[in-house]
């Protein structure tokens, strides 16, 4: 048994490595399974990256990847991957599919796919496919990917569709956000008790003690860098003059511009379900119309305005401007007799399915195809990315390696792939003087920076995948360590923060102290002078302070409130009155009713996904970086 064992064991290690082998059995490859279904680290990453790439393409300079790489939005993303899955599981149990229309409309829907059109309307099916290829896909599997995206949606989009709110509850709901209520305030700033702070070389060393942190000067490190993208590659790409050629010849279709006509039409309508009745009546008709172009035919405008039964264009003397084949909805037939006409020829009698036509060309364009010499230039360029993007794909796991292996230099890597050593000093933190999706502001490529294995051993960073087909590689070349200057160095800033930490301690003590005295006064005094608020408009009023106002009891009036504004110190609010709201807007009142419906909406899909989710064999698997993901846990 053991023979044999061996005889099945060893060979397949061959194949798949030791490795490969190990990780069949090994689940830190994946984050979570959902009823056996696996959800792989990969994936997880993946998802993870084009978040935060739509996140920085959204806010730009303000971008800050502290506030979006957390725990908690990690499991965020985690839950809304297991929320998929459970979706397509139960989209399978129903047997619920997409139609292949359904699915053409999403793809022609898509802008990027509506800005491969060509002039004729067609899309550039060859431009699709390098689009498709570019992220390692086949219109195929593309059409799949976005059939199960539509299959899945089904379920939520049907509860989301069946949501109702009554105008009942619209119109109270509407009426409680228009109520007004009349309020003054007082407020105590920090800054007005900053002037009376002394604070104690003792105070100073307490704080400076207990917030050393903050004062600590970031570590930073001088780096040498390799950035392996398309865009990098493409300086050492160059294709030749016969390349630049074969390119053009195969795909000559993209440079032409097919022919076109401009032409008038008279249509005597006759659906082709009309009786046949109707049909000879228009047939006739059309035939006293033939006859009177055939005799005037430089009446044609004129006769069309009169006769012509197409709403579009007879006021227009029958102009349909200019069009190619496909282009106008009157199939084969229309399109085999107009194109068959010169310039100021008048066609017989034309059927199709909308009725009987007659039409005279008034123009011509030929096809025309743009010389080589004229899209060489265009063709270098288009030729150039193609040819660094496959070069990328093919010298990413080389260049992963080469940098691994040699890990004292990123010379050899320089070298073997033509990639300009950069430099840059940098610190555990983005730049915020950077582009926001600059590589080096990367906080994987960061972590691996600081790490241990590159500034105390000095060895190469791992190749780090920053999303957008791009790896960087860095070479610890000075490092200095992050310290904390003595309290000397730092002493005025020291000073202003214990002092607007008093300050604030002393604004929150008087507003407390004043606010039990109102509420056995009554008092108005020092208050601002009365104030409408709703809850629609808060007249600049902070949120903290808006949410205390409307929790005041409607029914004991005056009441007092305090707020606290944090750092912004303490203010005290007297609720005066309620005012009621003035009549709801008919049609205010219909787009609270949609925009309630729409939050039922919401909430029941997200019920009805928990509920799925809730029924479903959950299992998590490790860690998710920073978050505290459960560990080896069912659900």
């Amino acid at each position: 048994m053991m023979f044999m064992l061996i005889l099945v064991i060893v060979p397949g290690l061959g194949f798949v490595g030791i490795q490969g082998f190990r990780g069949f059995f090994d689940e830190s490859a994946n984050v979570a399974s959902v009823n056996g279904h696996k959800i792989t680290r990969v994936e997880y990453d993946g998802a993870m990256r084009q978040q935060l790439d739509r996140a920085r393409q959204m806010l730009g300079a303000q971008f800050d990847m502290k506030s979006f790489d957390t725990p908690e939005r990690r499991n965020q993303m985690l839950d809304g991957l297991i929320e998929q899955r459970v979706l397509a599981d139960e989209t399978q149990r129903l047997h619920l599919t997409a139609s292949d229309d359904a699915v053409r409309r999403v793809l022609l829907n898509d802008p990027v796919i509506s800005s491969l059109k060509n002039p004729d309307g067609s899309i550039d099916v060859d431009r699709y496919k390098q689009l498709l290829a570019m992220q390692g896909m086949t219109p195929d599997q593309y059409d799949e990917r976005v059939r199960y995206s539509i299959a899945t949606q089904q379920l939520p989009a049907s509860i989301q569709g069946s949501a109702f709110t009554s105008k009942t509850l619209a119109q109270h709901l509407t009426e409680l956000a228009e109520q007004q209520r009349e309020v003054q305030g007082i407020a105590f700033h920090p800054r007005d008790y900053a002037a009376k702070v002394q604070p104690t070389d003792a105070q100073l060393q307490a704080y400076y003690d207990a917030h050393r942190d903050e004062f600590a000067t970031h570590a930073t490190a001088t780096i040498q860098y390799l950035v392996m993208s398309p865009a990098t590659l493409a300086a050492s790409v160059q294709p030749s003059d016969a390349d630049l050629k074969k390119y053009y010849d195969d795909n000559i279709e993209h440079y032409r511009t097919d022919g076109q006509v401009r032409a008038s039409h008279i249509l005597i309508a006759a659906p082709k379900d009309a009786s046949a009745a109707d049909k000879a009546k228009a047939k006739q008709k059309v035939e006293e119309v033939l006859a009177q172009v055939k005799a005037h035919p430089d009446q044609f405008a004129q006769i069309a305005q009169q006769n012509s039964q197409d709403p579009g264009s007879a006021s227009k003397g029958g102009d349909l401007g200019y069009f190619g084949r496909g282009m106008i909805a009157g199939g084969q037939a229309f399109d085999d007799a107009v194109f068959a006409l010169k310039k100021d020829e008048v066609s017989g009698i034309v059927q199709t399915d909308f009725g009987f036509h007659i039409v005279k060309v008034t123009d011509v364009k030929p096809t025309v195809t743009k010389p080589f010499d004229e899209v060489k230039d265009q063709i270098a360029k288009d030729l150039k990315t193609q040819l660094a993007t496959k070069t990328f794909g093919d010298d990413s796991e080389g260049f992963t390696s080469i940098v691994y292996e040699k890990a004292k230099s990123l010379q050899p890597a320089s070298d073997k792939y033509k990639l300009q050593v950069q430099t840059a000093t940098v610190t555990p933190l983005p730049d915020p003087k950077l582009p926001p999706d600059s590589p080096l502001n990367n906080a994987k490529f960061l972590t691996a920076v600081f790490a241990n294995d590159s500034v105390t051993a000095r060895n190469n960073t791992q190749a780090i995948d920053v999303g957008g087909n791009t790896l960087i590689a860095a070479h610890v070349t000075e490092y200095k360590a992050a310290t904390v200057p003595a309290l000397d160095a730092v002493k005025d800033a020291v000073r202003q923060k214990v002092i607007a930490a008093q300050s604030n301690d002393a604004a929150h003590k008087d507003g407390i102290a004043k606010l039990a005295e109102f509420e056995k006064s009554k008092s108005t005094t020092g208050f601002s002078s009365p104030l409408k608020v709703s809850r629609n408009d808060a007249q600049g009023m902070p949120p903290a302070a808006w949410s205390a106002i409307y929790k005041a009891d409607a029914q004991k009036l005056p009441a007092y409130v305090g707020v606290d504004l944090g750092n912004d110190g303490y203010a005290i609010y007297r609720v005066n009155a309620v005012v009621a709201g003035t009549a709801v807007d008919p049609q205010h009142l219909a787009a609270a009713q949609q925009q309630i419906a729409q939050v039922e909406a919401q909430s029941d899909a997200e019920a009805y996904v928990e509920a799925l989710r809730n029924r479903a064999k959950v299992k998590f698997y490790g860690s998710l970086g920073s978050s505290n993901a459960q560990a080896n846990s069912d659900q």
